[in-house]
């Protein structure tokens, strides 16, 4: 990080006073905490002042530059956008009526008389016939609006002529509604780009008439100041409006903009109505209102005209020392952040125009140390913004998120229709929602899709994460009626298990009867039974192959709970296994039978295939032996739901290995590179636990080895794994 400007004495400096009370009074009226809207807004309605009287400022570095500001405010729908600008009209009202009904015509008169006298002494012709024709050129151009909200690029070259000619007064533009007004504004926001810097644009060439006469080529600058906002649900389409955004961004909006975004956060959302209403009302927030209005309004008299602001030298190196700064921690970006290094490697130029306005407002004939640090701390807030603005929703993602709110199922008709940014290609289409069906793995977020006589349909929900002091289920003493709903951690849970004669469940019924119409979907443990038996892959039974032991080491890494039922013994081991799951899924009934099919596909072991009926219920056993295990994983259930992208991998990675019993596949898995060496002995110790005898668990492991993706060498496998097989079957 750059050390060339401590940021800590921004933190520490307050907001210019006319900025500070603004936005607090716009908070106010709006409900909104937020204040990033409200101060990019406010920096723009301030701006108007200084720029329409033609403030400047006289910088040893880079010259004469006009007071002038440009901002991009955007926040939700309701945010209290259109109300805040009407308020900040208001507040200028004062300065605007008398600007234009009197300090307007009154140095245009005196600007096209001295434009007169210049003429005439150059073509040693009479004053006052070229003050005539200044005069019939200047009422031809029209009137000249304080404030214009859209336009064509002839029309704003039109009205900078005029100002030209009158030698006063700004273009102001405010655009409200930025994502429906944008493309049709683009001739004029490109002729602002121009003019934002000095004021200047090159004039067009176009054919002179008797009926279109060319004005005169007049030099001189005209500042201009913009004011762009609207929501951002508009504006980031995802399609032709949000590229276009975008792209003026790149080509120099970012560098010239103070941004804000706004947050719907209201501080009237649990405040009695009739405080709010008082508050409202309140005879101080008017008074503001009248004391700022009294105050800008003084700053229309003549005398302000043409105020040249000096920029004394330590305000000029503390200048620089931002400057450097920002340049220093722009050049840490990567070459690809482009529009971020711009905007951030500019904020000491915007700075230095707002501390103009801060100085002009001050009347004070210097920029001062306070005026820049105050400026400097609204350009690092709309820094703060800038980065929001820029981390904006992939379409991908706003289709997932789009799809999971969506209470209905989707077809692709229905999603082009709704959605700008939605492909018409199949390939196109293919691939958004592919990369939306994956992003929601990894972000709590289940789209399904679902073809009926070739039609596909989408749904989806977001997942809520299984807090593990929730576990839902329902008990009973009878099987079939008052089934209570009951949410316990999983360390209270032995308690369950070793209850007399309790009936229990891993979902709720409607009325406590269990049925499976009655079923209330909403599930976070997966109970399955366990009654010791395995089959290889040629379908022959293994009995009583799996213990008890070897279920707790294969899912150590898991957290689980077991406990024994009442037809357990040492030499039968039968058992129930209970696996909290990362999220809580609503599936309703065929396709929580295709889950559990699926989940059991992911067992090293058979269980039993009636779990997979949503209304199934257990038995406790008060001479139960319970075992909890918290391992560092829960069970990732996004592989099993059905219809979905992931299960259809998990199925197909399924039918890949399918020459392969349920508990080499389970190994093959679970073999990291790393740890090869253990696994194989693992799998065959437990070959070895199940009955097996030495020439199957050689042909097993060696099998194992092969279809591993990096196999061990023979030598290897001889050396340690069957070796120790070996002398423990000796033993």
């Amino acid at each position: 990080m750059s050390s060339f400007y401590d940021l800590q004495v921004i933190e520490n400096t307050p907001h210019f006073p006319a900025m500070q009370e603004l936005v607090d009074l716009l908070c106010h009226r709006t409900g909104n905490v937020n204040r990033d809207f409200f101060q990019a807004e406010v920096a723009y309605f301030l701006g108007l002042i200084p720029s329409s009287m033609r403030c400047k400022i006289r910088s040893p570095e880079r010259g004469v530059l006009p007071v002038n500001i440009y901002s991009i405010a955007l926040a939700t729908s309701g945010f209290g956008k259109g109300h805040s600008v009407s308020l900040m009209e208001d507040v200028l009202l004062g300065f605007r009526e008398a600007f234009m009904k009197n300090t307007f015509h009154q140095i245009a008169e005196t600007n096209l008389f001295n434009l007169a006298v210049d003429i005439a002494a150059a073509k040693g012709g009479d004053e006052t016939k070229e003050l005539e024709i200044l005069e019939n050129d200047f009422k031809r151009q029209g009137h000249a609006p304080f404030i214009f909200d859209s336009g064509t690029g002839p029309a704003v070259k039109q009205l900078r002529y005029k100002l030209l000619l009158a030698g006063l007064g700004s273009i102001n533009f405010q655009m409200d509604e930025m994502g429906s007004n944008l493309l049709g504004n683009n001739e004029v926001l490109n002729i602002l780009l121009e003019l934002y810097d000095l004021g200047k644009i090159k004039a067009k060439l176009v054919k002179n008439t008797p009926d279109n006469e060319r004005g005169l080529d007049i030099a001189g600058s005209t500042p201009a100041n913009t004011l762009m906002f609207g929501t951002t649900s508009k504006l980031f389409d995802g399609s032709k409006i949000e590229e276009e955004f975008y792209s003026f961004l790149a080509t120099g909006y970012a560098r010239r903009c103070f941004f804000g975004m706004g947050r719907s956060e209201t501080k009237f959302a649990t405040v009695d109505p009739k405080d709010v209403y008082k508050g409202l009302v309140n005879k101080s927030q008017n008074l503001t209102i009248s004391r700022w209005q009294t105050f800008f309004t003084k700053f229309s008299d003549p005398k302000y005209f043409d105020t040249e602001l000096q920029v004394p030298e330590d305000v000029g190196i503390e200048l620089i020392s931002y400057r450097l700064h920002c340049e220093a921690t722009a050049n840490e970006m990567p070459e690809h952040e482009e529009i971020r290094k711009a905007e951030l490697s500019h904020r000491y130029f915007k700075s230095l125009k707002l501390a103009g306005v801060y100085a002009f407002l001050d009347d004070s004939q210097d920029i001062q140390i306070q005026h820049i640090r105050q400026a400097i701390k609204v350009a690092e807030e709309s820094g703060a913004s800038f980065q929001k603005l820029l981390k904006r929703e992939r379409n991908f993602v706003r289709l997932a998120k789009y799809i999971a709110t969506s209470p209905d199922n989707l077809t692709h008709a229905d999603l082009v229709e709704d959605l700008p940014y939605y492909p018409t290609s199949t390939v196109a289409r293919k691939e958004i929602m592919d990369l939306a069906m994956a992003w929601g793995v990894s972000n709590h977020v289940v789209i399904t899709k679902n073809t009926v006589q070739s039609v596909e349909f989408f749904s989806g929900s977001t997942l809520k994460e299984t807090d593990f002091n929730k576990l839902k289920f329902s008990m009973s003493d009878h099987f079939a009626y008052d089934y209570e709903p009951v949410e316990q951690p999983l360390a209270n849970l032995e308690k369950l298990f070793k209850a007399p004669g309790i009936h229990w469940c891993n979902h709720t019924f409607e009325g406590e009867h269990r049925s499976e119409d009655k079923v209330i979907p909403g599930f976070n443990m997966i109970v399955i039974d366990i009654d010791g038996d395995m089959y290889n892959k040629s379908g022959e039974q293994i009995k009583h192959a799996v213990r008890i032991e070897h279920v707790h080491d294969l899912l150590k890494n898991y957290t689980f709970a077991t406990y024994t039922t009442k037809s357990h013994t040492e030499e039968e081991h039968r058992f129930r296994l209970i696996l909290p799951t990362n999220y809580v899924l609503h599936l309703d009934k065929d396709d929580y039978k295709e889950f559990m099919n699926s989940f059991a596909m992911w067992l090293p072991f058979d269980s039993d295939t009636a779990a997979n009926q949503r209304s199934r219920k257990w038995r406790t056993n008060d001479l139960a032996t319970v075992f909890i295990n918290r391992g560092p994983q829960v069970l990732d259930v996004l592989p099993f739901i059905p219809k979905t992208k992931a299960n259809n991998e998990y199925v197909q990675s399924v039918v890949d290995l399918g020459n392969m019993d349920a508990l080499e596949r389970w190994f093959l898995n679970n073999m990291d590179v790393g740890g090869r060496n253990n696994t194989l002995l693992n799998y065959a110790m437990m070959l070895k636990d199940a009955g097996a005898d030495y020439d199957s668990i050689e042909a097993k492991v060696l099998k194992l080895n092969k279809d591993s993706g990096v196999p061990l060498k023979k030598d290897e496998i001889y050396t340690t794994v069957l070796k120790s097989v070996a002398q423990k079957m000796s033993k």
